[in-house]
C-alpha cells in the first residue's frame, strides 16, 4: 500500500515537473482570415502611441513631481532622466519582443512562456495580475475623489456630496470595509465602452488622452512665464543621494509603455508600428515630466511645495487659481485614460491564458460581432469594482509595483535567452543545453546582485560593498557576453545584447529590494499560490501550441484608412 502511494506520488510530481517546463512555440506571423470571432486589427500607430502614453501620464505628473522635488529639490529633474533611461533600456527589450511576436497577445507572460516554461509564465502572469486588479480600483477610488471634486465647483453641490458616494469612503466595522459607490460605477461605464469595441474605446482613450496632454503642455507655457531661475540653486541640497533616491519612486511613473505591446493582435502592422509605438510613448512622456519638474521647481522654492497637491497649490501661490481647476480636469482626464488602458490590458492578459488552457476556456472567448473579449473584460470589471467599492485599496499600494518589476526583468532575460543560437535539427544538443543552462545561471547571478546591491543601499552600507557586489554582476554579464553565441532576431533588434538587458534586470531588482518588506512577503506568498493553481489545475488543462488557432481579422478597408 505504501509503495502504491510512494508510486502515486512519484507519478503527480513527475507530471507536474514535466508540464512546468513545457514552452510555447510560436510563428512570426498570423493568420488572417476575412471572417471568424477573432480580434480585430484596427490600431494604427498613431493609436499605439496614445495608448502608451495614455497608460502612463495620469494623476502623478500633478502629484509624484512635486512630492519628490521636496526631497530632491530641483535635482528631481536628474531623477526623472535617469528613471526614464532606465525605462528606455526596458522598453527596447519589450520593443524587440514585440516585433519578434507581434501577432499573439500576452505581453510578459507570452514572451516568458516562449523562452521558459510554462510554470514561469503563469508566476508571471500572477504577479502583473495582482499588481492591475489592486492598481486599477486605487485608479477608480482616486479618479472618484476627483471626479467629485469638480462636482462640487457647482454652488449648490458644494460641501453635499457624502464620503460614501466619492470622496474617499465610509469606514464601517471599524475600517474593515470601506464603501465608495462611485468607484464602481466608473469602472462600470469604462467596461461597458471596452467591451463595445476597440474602436469606440480607442476614442474614448484619444479624446481623453489628447485633453490631458493639452492641459499640461498649457501648465508648462503658463508656468515658465513664471519660473524664478534662482529657485533651481541649490540643486541637490539634500546630496546626490535623494536624487537617486527619487529616480527609484518615479520610475513607476514611467510604467505603463508595456501597455502597447499587449495591443499585438489589434495592431493593423504590428512587426513595425509596436517598437515605435512602445518607444515612441515612452520619449514623449519623459519630454512631459522633465518639463513639469522644470517647471514646479523653478516657480516656487523646493521647501514650499506642498505634499498633497503641489503642482495646484503652485499655481495658486501664485494667483493663478483657474490653472489649479484646469489641473483638476487634467487629473480626471489623466485617470480616466490609465484606468481605461489598464482594464484593457488586464482582459488580453486573460485573454491569452484561456487559449493557451491555462485558465477556463470562457476567457478565451471573443465577441463575433464586437471582436472584444466580452467575458474577460467583464471579469476584470467585476474585480476591480468589488475591491474599489468595498476596501480601502489605498492602503494596499505599497505591495504594488512587484508585478510590473519582476514583468520586466522576465522580458529583459527573455530576450537573452533568445538570442542564443540553438541547434539545427529537431534535436537539441546536450552542449546547447549545457550552455542554456550556464547562461541562466549567469542572468540569475545579476538578479542576485541587483538585489543585494539594494539591499546594501537601503541600509546604508559602505559602498565598498555594492562595488564588489557590482562587480560580480559585471563577471556575470561578461560571461554571457563572451561564452553565448547570438543571433540577430526579426524585426526591431534591441541593441548591445546581452549587456542592455542585463543593466535591465540589474536596476530592476535593485528597485525591488527598495520596496516595502510587504511586497516581499506577498511576492512569496503569491507565487506560492500561484503553483498551488497551476499544479492542481493549469497542468491538466494547459495548450502551449494553442497558437494554431488564432485569428486575427484586418478591419475593413473603410475602418482601416
Amino acid at each position: 500500500m505504501g509503495s502504491q502511494q510512494e508510486n502515486a506520488t512519484s507519478s503527480c510530481f513527475s507530471h507536474f515537473w514535466s508540464s512546468a517546463r513545457r514552452a510555447k512555440t510560436l510563428s512570426t506571423s498570423a493568420n488572417r482570415t476575412p471572417s471568424g470571432d477573432g480580434l480585430i486589427r484596427r490600431l494604427g500607430l498613431f493609436d499605439l502611441i496614445i495608448i502608451g502614453v495614455g497608460a502612463s501620464i495620469g494623476a502623478g505628473i500633478f502629484v509624484v513631481t512635486g512630492t519628490v522635488a521636496h526631497e530632491a529639490g530641483p535635482g528631481v529633474t536628474i531623477s526623472f532622466i535617469l528613471a526614464g533611461a532606465s525605462c528606455v533600456l526596458n522598453a527596447l527589450c519589450y520593443a524587440e519582443l514585440a516585433s519578434r511576436f507581434p501577432a499573439v497577445v500576452g505581453g510578459a507572460y507570452l514572451y516568458a512562456y516562449t523562452a521558459f516554461n510554462e510554470i514561469t509564465a503563469f508566476l508571471v502572469f500572477m504577479q502583473l495580475m495582482l499588481d492591475y486588479h489592486i492598481g486599477a480600483a486605487s485608479i477608480a477610488r482616486s479618479l472618484a475623489s476627483y471626479v467629485a471634486t469638480l462636482v462640487e465647483l457647482s454652488p449648490a453641490l458644494k460641501g453635499n456630496i457624502p464620503p460614501w458616494i466619492g470622496h474617499g469612503g465610509q469606514e464601517l466595522f471599524g475600517g474593515a470595509l470601506s464603501i465608495n459607490i462611485m468607484a464602481p460605477i466608473l469602472l462600470a461605464l469604462l467596461t461597458i465602452v471596452l467591451c463595445w469595441g476597440v474602436g469606440e474605446s480607442s476614442a474614448v482613450n484619444f479624446f481623453m488622452t489628447t485633453t490631458k496632454v493639452v492641459i499640461v503642455i498649457f501648465v508648462i507655457i503658463v508656468g515658465a512665464f513664471k519660473v524664478d531661475v534662482d529657485n533651481w540653486s541649490p540643486f541637490a541640497p539634500n546630496g546626490y543621494k535623494e536624487i537617486l533616491t527619487g529616480a527609484t519612486v518615479v520610475f513607476f511613473a514611467y510604467v505603463g509603455f508595456d501597455a502597447v505591446a499587449n495591443t499585438a493582435e489589434e495592431s493593423k502592422r504590428p512587426q513595425r508600428d509596436l517598437p515605435i509605438g512602445i518607444l515612441g510613448s515612452l520619449f514623449i512622456c519623459v519630454a512631459l515630466y522633465i518639463s513639469v519638474c522644470l517647471v514646479i521647481t523653478g516657480m516656487v522654492p523646493y521647501n514650499l511645495l506642498g505634499e498633497d497637491a503641489p503642482l495646484a497649490e503652485a499655481f495658486t501661490s501664485k494667483g493663478l487659481k483657474y490653472v489649479s481647476t484646469l489641473i483638476s480636469i487634467g487629473a480626471v482626464a489623466g485617470l480616466t485614460t490609465t484606468l481605461l488602458v489598464g482594464l484593457y490590458v488586464q482582459s488580453r492578459l486573460y485573454l491569452g491564458l484561456g487559449r493557451d488552457g491555462l485558465l477556463p476556456l470562457i476567457f478565451a472567448k471573443v465577441h463575433p460581432k464586437r471582436h472584444t473579449p466580452i467575458h474577460s473584460q467583464i471579469w476584470v470589471g467585476i474585480v476591480a469594482s468589488v475591491l474599489g467599492g468595498l476596501f480601502n485599496v489605498h492602503v494596499l499600494s505599497h505591495i504594488l509595483s512587484v508585478g510590473s518589476l519582476t514583468g520586466y526583468s522576465v522580458v529583459a532575460a527573455c530576450v537573452v535567452t533568445l538570442r542564443w543560437k540553438k541547434k539545427t535539427g529537431n534535436q537539441v544538443s546536450s552542449k546547447y543545453m549545457s550552455a542554456w543552462c550556464e547562461g541562466v545561471i549567469c542572468i540569475v547571478i545579476v538578479a542576485c546582485c541587483g538585489f543585494v546591491t539594494g539591499i546594501l543601499y537601503r541600509f546604508g552600507a559602505s559602498f565598498i560593498f555594492m562595488i564588489v557586489v557590482a562587480v560580480i554582476a559585471i563577471i556575470a554579464c561578461a560571461a554571457l557576453f563572451y561564452r553565448q553565441s547570438y543571433s540577430d532576431p526579426p524585426g526591431f533588434s534591441c541593441p548591445w545584447v546581452p549587456i542592455v538587458p542585463s543593466v535591465c534586470i540589474f536596476f530592476n531588482i535593485f528597485l525591488f529590494a527598495q520596496l516595502h518588506h510587504e511586497a516581499w512577503i506577498r511576492f512569496v506568498i503569491l507565487s506560492i499560490i500561484s503553483v498551488g493553481i497551476y499544479a492542481f489545475y493549469g497542468q491538466y488543462h494547459a495548450k502551449p501550441n494553442s497558437d494554431e488557432t488564432i485569428i486575427c481579422l484586418m478591419a475593413p478597408e473603410e475602418e482601416a484608412r
